[in-house]
């Protein structure tokens, strides 16, 4: 909305400090991703060490200088911080370099806005944007003091800046209202998959992990996936269908940033909300990158912010097609439960064992028996057969038919009850030895 793009790629110069008295401090290779991502050409890279943040400028007044020549040599256009600059800052900057200058948080917003393609994207885009710019509003009407004044027009008046922050106000109340309503038809379809017992999976990860590439492989949906950071921004969701559980949701979700600004995961409540509610989160890591210890600390930091952070994960590190000589595996805790799986979502392969691991995780009572059907019991019978659940089947000489049937306990037990049947009908006490309860 705010933001006039070229169609070509901007001449920019990026800057990155590091501070000592900060353990963490942001990553420049992954600044250079982004700004690539979001159509930048960096043609420079200023880096520096400081104690702390210049008050006026962020920047020593000796970066400072060297930031102008380089502006002047290469006649860049844009100078692009790897860093929160305060309105201030922004302006200060700007007012000695003659040229745009962006932060790290306008610069996610600018990708953001190259990538929503729905109407909630667009929507929480542009809520971001509005509490950003917010505070930068006076660098865009420092000529304009007061409204126009005149005989018949004079009054207590209002500053541009005043209008402007008034009507700021009103947008950013209108944009917060449709969202409430959307987050309540998100609640209203969780709610309706509650009560269906369909179970519901998230994918989350940092960005350019490989989750819409894995959701691709999963569903065959077609999401659009690239080697970029925040290639989706748009929530897409999928039913699938799992061995031993049935139908499930599986939902793809934004990738998660290190640092990413407040108001960004603010924005997207209601998109991450999709994340809070899942009965599994599949945190998808780039088993390749240096950083993936980093990135999984910065995703669940993410995660404990929307209150996710309880919820049980299964780790899938992708990308071990780069890993010579690595194998799709699974791997356990001390109770045979899986934690974590290794596969490529690109070459398509463990996805097998991706769907075994998460079925194991959903389906904790697995009913296998032998039961016996009377002949009156065909509507029991075609049912289990629907579901998928007969393994084996035998006719007795009295009519009857033998099943050998293996399917959730909460499944067959809403089966028995819609038929008005008990569980001792169709086992018996001739089937004791052969009937078991499976934890899976």
């Amino acid at each position: 909305m705010f933001f006039d793009r070229p169609d070509s790629g901007e001449l920019a110069i990026l800057v990155h400090l590091e501070f000592s008295n900060v353990v963490d401090n942001n990553d420049p290779r992954e600044f250079e991703e982004l700004v690539l991502s979001a159509g930048g050409d960096p043609i420079d890279f200023l880096t520096g060490q400081r104690s702390s943040p210049h008050a006026r400028y962020f920047i020593g007044t000796g970066k400072l200088e060297e930031l102008k020549a380089l502006v002047e040599e290469h006649c860049a256009e844009l100078v692009i911080f790897n860093h929160e600059l305060s309105a201030s800052q922004e302006r200060n900057l700007e007012k000695e370099l003659q040229c745009r200058v962006l932060d790290r948080t306008g610069l996610i917003l600018d990708i953001f806005a190259q990538r929503a393609r729905t109407h909630e994207g667009k929507l929480q885009v542009e809520l971001a944007q509005l509490n950003h710019i917010s505070t930068r509003l006076i660098r865009g009407w420092t000529h304009l003091e007061r409204q126009k004044g005149g005989i018949g027009l004079r009054g207590p008046g209002e500053t541009q800046l005043e209008t402007d922050r008034r009507l700021l106000r009103g947008r950013i109340k209108a944009i917060g209202k449709r969202l409430e309503k959307v987050r309540k038809q998100r609640e209203q379809g969780r709610r309706a998959r509650i009560r269906a017992e369909i179970p519901t999976l998230s994918l989350v990860g940092y960005t350019n992990a490989g989750k819409s590439t894995l959701f691709n492989a999963i569903t065959e949906a077609g999401v659009f996936a690239q080697d970029q950071l925040f290639a989706t921004l748009d929530p897409t969701m999928r039913r699938i269908g799992l061995p031993d559980v049935g139908p499930a949701i599986l939902a793809d979700t934004v990738g998660f940033l290190s640092n990413l600004p407040h108001r960004l995961v603010e924005a997207f409540r209601a998109t991450l909300e999709e994340a809070a509610s899942a009965d599994l989160l599949l945190h998808v890591v780039d088993a390749v990158d240096e950083e993936r210890a980093r990135n999984i600390v910065e995703v669940n930091g993410v995660l404990e912010e929307i209150e996710a952070d309880e919820l049980p994960q299964l780790m899938i590190y992708n990308k071990i097609d780069l890993i010579e000589d690595f194998q799709p595996r699974i791997d356990r805790d001390g109770d045979g439960r899986p934690t974590a799986v290794w596969l490529s979502a690109q070459e398509k392969t463990g996805i097998d064992i991706l769907q075994k691991a998460i079925s194991e995780l959903l389906a904790n009572d697995i009913f296998e028996s032998k039961v016996t059907l009377a002949a009156t019991m065909g509507s029991l019978r075609s049912k289990l057969y629907r579901h998928n659940a007969v393994l084996g089947e035998e006719y007795l000489s009295d009519g009857s038919c033998e099943l050998l049937i293996r399917l959730p306990q909460t499944d067959l037990t809403r089966m028995l009850s819609s038929e008005s049947i008990s569980l001792d009908d169709i086992t018996g006490d001739k089937f004791d030895d052969s009937t078991q309860q499976l934890a899976v």
